[in-house]
């Protein structure tokens, strides 16, 4: 007997359970076995029984909902979408199905922030997905999954193809319904024509009765199936006890068909069964292009994954094979032909050629690499043949730290997001009472119209725009940063660029190039100019600061360093034969000197033995970004641990307003203080390890491409690039983010300000306010939009 293809326990001799995966036919033992591996399949997640390592359990006797989803929970399945961090804190980013506004996304983290277990819920409702952190010790992935589904959610970790997926069976089903409702309503009202009284006065009365009979059951289907998303998501809501913008929308059908169903079976009063077909017909319209303009608005982020070969030349013993780019592991060997995608992130072995990083850095012109030199998975060997070795897996690799870091910034809320959220939820209550208040003194004022005054508030004010005015500029700012070469890692930058005062730069590696170069050794004592610069190069070996890169030519590895010690702003130090050696900055080892240029001190317990004399060249546009700031009334620090007199000569050729050297990390992060107490808003920009306190204490900050990690993961921002000019584009497209949301907030408060008073007072029909209500809804998408150009 052959086992079960998921859990491996014999098949029974009557067994029937079989299915047809990817073009193969499998035996199961039970149903449940079954269902769990079609769901695997169906999620694009079939490489987990490629890589297991041994079999799932059996899973007839699980709950419907976790026999389900009890595939996520296995650790081969987890590798592809979950990041480990610390003390077994897990991160997955999720995609929700059925989110339409804040309120959506507001009882989503009410919710899941209570299940045991969860550490943050953060859900963007512009993109659709969620990112949800846990304790891996305490509850399982499985279970938070289902917790979606008990308040009316389907969740599934974001995995792109399987993204795509599902926007094709949501195009498909909101077509299938934009469809039905936009004949019904054709219809409807062609049958509505013959009853307008003023048009034909002497229709005969059981002819009338006989049109609203057909009305009523060609408004059916709208009612019944365009318009059940609407009800789905009020539903959500109520029973939440949460209130949403399709509350009021949902309200506004059920009342004016009841109404007209009660009219037609008593055969009195008047009839709207066109008004509620027209309405759900343009609801769904404006639903369909606010889901492509969200497709739009997030595209680049999951795009980037699209760069990522399928398939790598993978050298083995029996020579090169074919395997699959996530399978790559560090040390392994590629061979990178001319012309395709690097499949993983490595360094050159053999070869050298020109490599495109456009969809990394945003730079079009592409940059010469050769041995020894790093490339990145998605970009592009433009010339010549490629021998590289890997250096990092692809779930590691720059391109999935940037994903990371983007969708870290998409659902992090940013002050003015929280606050719409806020005002969008109040708003709706104030509308539902409104329009509460407005029946009732029509009902003293004129009965008969009293309820249609009502359902023309409900439909006019309808708060679709204010709900869309933040989260969709924001997508749209921080998509178009990531085009532009900066990589948003925190969401509050888009808040403060537009405010900042003063730019502060760190000087090694920021304005200058951060290629230091050896230009001369003094002897101070009795040791040779070949001896002082191994001894030097065995100090620094291991570094990742520009100086130590200069000594890289020159180490000798028969000389081991040991209890080494790097002192931050300093320098370092270490046992070399038992003998102690310290290497760097004349503040540290020779205050009283007064050096002309940069250059570094080498000292043992008897005192100075050599000075290294070296060059950083400034970056070429480097002036003109200081020039620049001066232009747009940003005043400019030079703040640097450098106390040669380099500092001078940098500070002087790049014309900025205050220089500060010779400063350590401590010194740095008071100046900052010093500043914020005196009303600055300052941007920090660095890219060294004495620069993370400083780049995580500023208000916002900036770190360099080639920085070191922890300036990186302590910078709210990264250039991926590193073109200065950036940072002034990230300035400006922050600014029209807020220019932008101001005019959304404008338009939607603007619009219901002035339907308001007219829908109340009854100057407005109710087929006039959906029309209304749903331009509204496009004016704030749109305008959002324009921030993708």
């Amino acid at each position: 007997m052959a086992g079960c293809f998921h859990c491996g326990e014999p098949l029974p001799l009557d067994a029937a359970f079989s299915a047809t995966l990817d073009g193969e036919s499998r035996q199961f033992c039970c149903p449940g076995c079954r269902a769990v591996a079609e769901t695997i399949i169906a999620c694009g997640l079939g490489s987990y029984y490629q890589h297991r390592t041994g079999t799932a359990p059996r899973a007839e006797a699980l709950p419907d909902e976790l026999q389900r989803l009890q595939h996520y929970d296995l650790d081969e399945i987890q590798q592809d979408f979950v990041q480990v961090r610390e003390q077994d804190i897990r991160e997955v980013q999720l995609s929700i199905g059925g989110l339409s506004c804040a309120a959506c996304a507001w009882l989503i983290e009410r919710h899941l922030s209570q299940v045991p277990g969860v550490v943050q819920i953060q859900v963007n409702t512009t993109t659709e997905r969620a990112r949800l952190r846990w304790h891996g010790r305490q509850t399982r992935l499985s279970t938070l999954l289902a917790a979606f589904t008990h308040i009316g959610y389907q969740a599934r970790p974001f995995l792109p193809h399987q993204h795509e997926q599902a926007y094709n069976r949501e195009v498909k089903s909101y077509l299938l319904r934009l469809g039905v409702a936009g004949i019904a309503s054709m219809q409807v009202m062609m049958v509505g024509f013959a009853l307008y009284e003023d048009l034909f006065p002497d229709i005969d009365g059981e002819l009338v009765q006989y049109f609203r009979w057909i009305s009523l059951w060609l408004s059916v289907p709208v009612m019944a199936y365009s318009a059940l998303p609407f009800y789905r998501n009020a539903w959500r809501g109520v029973r939440n006890r949460a209130l949403n913008m399709d509350l009021p929308v949902s309200l506004a059908m059920v009342f004016a068909f009841v109404a007209s169903v009660y009219a037609t079976v008593t055969a009195t009063g008047e009839v709207y069964y066109e008004c509620v077909s027209m309405f759900a017909f343009l609801l769904l319209t404006g639903r369909f292009l606010e889901m492509r303009a969200k497709r739009k608005a997030s595209e680049t982020t999951a795009n980037l994954t699209h760069h990522i070969p399928l398939l790598a030349r993978l050298e083995t013993a029996g020579g090169e094979q074919e395997v699959a780019a996530r399978t790559l592991l560090p040390g392994q060997v590629v061979r990178v032909s001319p012309g395709t995608v690097i499949p993983a992130d490595g360094h050159i072995l053999e070869g050298r050629t020109s490599v495109d990083e456009s969809m990394l850095t945003g730079e079009h012109l592409p940059v010469t690499r050769g041995p020894g030199e790093a490339v990145f998975a998605g970009t592009t060997n433009v010339e010549s043949p490629l021998r590289l070795r890997v250096s990092r897996a692809l779930a590691d690799a720059r391109v999935s730290e940037i994903l990371r870091a983007q969708d870290d910034a998409l659902a992090d809320k940013p002050r003015v997001a929280i606050l719409a959220d806020q005002l969008s939820r109040y708003f709706v209550a104030a509308l539902l009472l409104a329009t509460l208040g407005t029946w009732l003194i029509w009902l003293q004022l004129d009965p008969d119209k009293a309820f249609w005054v009502m359902l023309s508030v409900l439909v006019a004010t309808c708060p679709c725009a204010l709900s869309l005015a933040t989260p969709t500029a924001l997508t749209v700012a921080t998509s178009r940063l990531t085009r532009s070469g900066v990589l948003v890692r925190r969401a509050h930058v888009l808040d403060t660029l537009p405010k900042a005062s003063r730019m502060v730069f760190d000087k090694t590696g920021t304005l200058t190039q951060g290629r230091v170069a050896l230009t001369a050794t003094e002897s101070l004592g009795n040791l040779t100019t070949e001896q002082a610069l191994a001894i030097a190069a065995a100090l620094e070996a291991g570094s990742e600061h520009p100086i130590a890169r200069a000594f890289v030519p020159f180490q000798d590895t028969a000389m081991v360093v040991t209890g080494r010690e790097n002192r931050v702003g300093r320098g370092v130090s270490g046992l070399i034969d038992g003998r102690r050696w310290r290497l760097g900055s004349g503040r540290w080892l020779n205050p009283d000197a007064t050096d002309p240029g940069l250059c570094v001190y080498l000292a043992d317990d008897a005192g100075l033995q050599a000075r290294f004399l070296l060059e950083d060249p400034l970056r070429e546009d480097a002036a003109l970004l200081v020039r620049r700031c001066r232009e747009l009334g940003l005043a400019t620090t030079l703040l640097t641990g450098d106390g040669s007199g380099q500092a001078d000569q940098v500070a002087d050729s790049l014309g900025v307003d205050e220089l500060v050297k010779n400063a350590d990390p401590d010194d740095k992060l008071a100046y900052l203080r010093r500043r914020d107490a005196a009303g600055d808003i300052c941007l920090m920009v660095g890219d060294g390890i004495n620069d993370a306190p400083v780049l995580a204490g500023a208000h916002a900050s900036f770190a360099m491409a080639g920085g070191t990690d922890i300036a990186k993961n302590s910078a709210d921002a990264i250039l991926l690039g590193d073109d200065l000019q950036r940072l002034l584009t990230a300035r400006h497209i922050a600014v029209r983010c807020r220019r932008v949301i101001k005019q959304n907030f404008s338009w939607a408060l603007g619009y219901n300000l002035v339907i308001l008073p007219l829908a109340a007072t009854g100057h407005v029909s109710p087929w006039f306010a959906m029309l209304g209500m749903s331009a509204s809804s496009l004016v704030v998408m749109s305008n959002s939009l324009r921030l993708s150009r």
